[in-house]
Formats: structure tokens, C-alpha cells, sequence
């Protein structure tokens, strides 16, 4: 049984849109009232799709401010907190606990490639720092280089109580079930790669942070609440019904492709940080197609 009271389902990992260079509020909160209109359980900022990477610690704070004050306790908002340094990511996580922010969502350290010990004092001082706030660990090998073994994993639970969810983001879905074996049933895993959220859900992750929501919201939250109520047979139309818009997140790096869409659809401005450069026009027209395909530019016209 999923703990309702902690965040579950489709979590949003909402793209940063900026305009001339900084943030854009105005468009910020067009899109936290679409996903707060369109039945999401959760929002996220500052995940991978948000491109954290390119921005200062003090724009991430205000992304993270300004993330709860657009939600409005209407939905719970997942803070992306993580960085490189271990200073700066207990920053932005006290940061993000003091204004509001429901949970942390905290990367594995990329780049550096540290070992297992390495990883079990980082995570360990974060969850330390921040006690009362659920904090779940970033598990993305391909960006940061480095995995989050399960026997890592089972330390920081026993351990740190806040430390009660995972991200995973890899094709290797026997790992969600090793780890839920090995940690407790009644540990969280989201899916963090799009086309998997339904075996990854039907083995036991109890929801998805999946960039594709930022398209599609209505259909990523409606199969996630599928999955969570076992109707498993209704979710697999919607688990096909999506691949496309799945596989297009990837056309490009991600989020060139969603943020191209989305401007065609008025939300945002057709802007990110380098080096993130515009998509090829070949990748634009394939992207035009599959986004009229799914009505997305009719209904935004309408």
C-alpha cells in the first residue's frame, strides 16, 4: 500500500523557462497551474530537465521559492537540490526545507565518480542536515557516471529515517526489484526514464518523474493512479498511448525537444542555457509531427 501522505504518482519534472537570460516567472506559473489543472500528483524543479547544471545557487533558490509559491499547497513540490559540492547541496536543501518545498531530490555527485563510502557520507550529511524532510536520492549513472549500489542504498535507509525514496534513472529494472527486496517494500522508487514507468511501477515504484509530463500531464498522472490502483490493463493503453512522446524527449538533448514544444504551444519561450544549442530542423519537424499528432498545438490554438 502506497503511503499517501508522501509524494507519489506523476511528480513533474518541470522544465526552467527563461526569457532574455533569467528566469521567467509569468511562464513559470503557467506551467505549475497546467500541471495543477491536469491532475498531477507532484512538481519538481531543478531535476535534470531543469538544467541546474547552467544556473547559479542563488537562481536555484528562487526557482525553488518560486516552485512552492505558485503551487500554493495545491501540490506538493519535490526540490532538486543536489550539486557537485556538498556545501551547496546542504544549502539548497535547508534552503529548500525552510521555504516549503515538501521534499529533496538530491543527485548523485557527477563528474567526480566517487566510490561507495564516498556516496554514503554525502548523502548521509544532506539527510542529517535536514531530518524532518523526506529526501530521495538520485540514481542517474548515465549523467553522473556513477551508480548507487543497493547495498548503499540499504545503509542510508537503516540509518538516515528521511532517506525513504529513490530515482532511478536506467533501463535496468531488475534493480528496482533487487532494492525493494533488499531495502523494504515500503521504499519509494519513481521511475526516472520515461518508457519505463509501467514495469517499473508493476514491480513496486510507486510513481514516475517523468520529463514527458511536461506534454502530456493529464495521461502521465491518469496511468500512474492506474498503476497505484492495480488497474493494470487500463494503464497499459495509456503506457502505449505515450511512447512516442516518450521516445521524442530524447530526439535531442533533453530539454531541447520539450522546451521547443512547449513554446510552440505558448507556455514558454524557446530559450535555454548554453551549451544546450538549437535542434537540428529535420529533429524540429519530426517533433512538429508527433506534437500535432497528439493534438498539442490544436488545443493550445483552440
Amino acid at each position: 500500500m502506497v503511503d499517501r501522505s508522501l509524494m507519489h504518482g506523476s511528480v513533474t519534472p518541470l522544465v526552467t523557462p527563461f526569457k532574455n537570460g533569467r528566469i521567467d516567472e509569468a511562464a513559470l506559473e503557467r506551467l505549475v497551474e497546467r500541471q495543477i489543472e491536469a491532475g498531477s500528483h507532484g512538481i519538481s524543479v531543478g531535476g535534470t530537465t531543469g538544467e541546474p547544471g547552467t544556473m547559479s545557487l542563488e537562481e536555484r533558490k528562487h526557482l525553488i521559492e518560486l516552485a512552492v509559491r505558485f503551487a500554493r499547497g495545491r501540490v506538493k513540490v519535490m526540490a532538486g537540490t543536489g550539486t557537485l559540492r556538498l556545501d551547496e547541496t546542504l544549502e539548497l536543501t535547508q534552503f529548500a526545507r525552510r521555504v516549503g518545498a515538501a521534499e529533496a531530490l538530491v543527485i548523485t555527485p557527477y563528474y567526480v565518480k566517487p566510490n561507495q563510502e564516498g556516496l554514503y557520507r554525502f548523502f548521509g550529511q544532506v539527510a542529517a542536515s535536514v531530518p524532518d524532510m523526506p529526501v530521495v536520492l538520485y540514481n542517474i549513472p548515465g549523467r553522473s557516471g556513477i551508480e548507487i549500489k543497493i547495498p548503499t542504498v540499504a545503509r542510508l535507509r537503516r540509518e538516515f529515517k528521511n532517506i525513504n525514496g529513490l530515482k532511478h534513472s536506467s533501463k535496468d529494472v531488475e534493480y528496482v526489484s533487487e532494492l525493494l527486496r533488499t531495502v523494504g517494500r515500503d521504499f519509494r522508487v519513481f521511475c526516472g526514464l520515461e518508457a519505463l514507468t509501467f514495469p517499473m511501477m508493476a514491480v513496486g515504484a510507486v510513481g514516475t518523474i517523468a520529463a514527458t509530463a511536461n506534454w502530456l500531464p493529464k495521461e502521465t498522472a491518469e496511468m500512474c493512479e492506474l498503476l497505484l490502483q492495480g488497474r493494470y490493463a487500463e494503464a497499459l493503453e495509456l503506457h502505449y498511448y505515450g511512447l512516442e512522446a516518450n521516445d521524442a524527449v530524447f530526439w535531442d538533448t533533453n530539454p531541447i525537444p520539450l522546451k521547443t514544444v512547449l513554446s510552440w504551444m505558448g507556455l514558454v519561450e524557446k530559450e535555454w542555457r548554453e551549451p544546450l544549442g538549437p535542434t537540428a530542423p529535420e529533429v524540429e519537424a519530426r517533433l512538429r509531427k508527433m506534437a500535432e499528432g497528439y493534438g498539442l498545438l490544436v488545443a493550445q490554438a483552440g
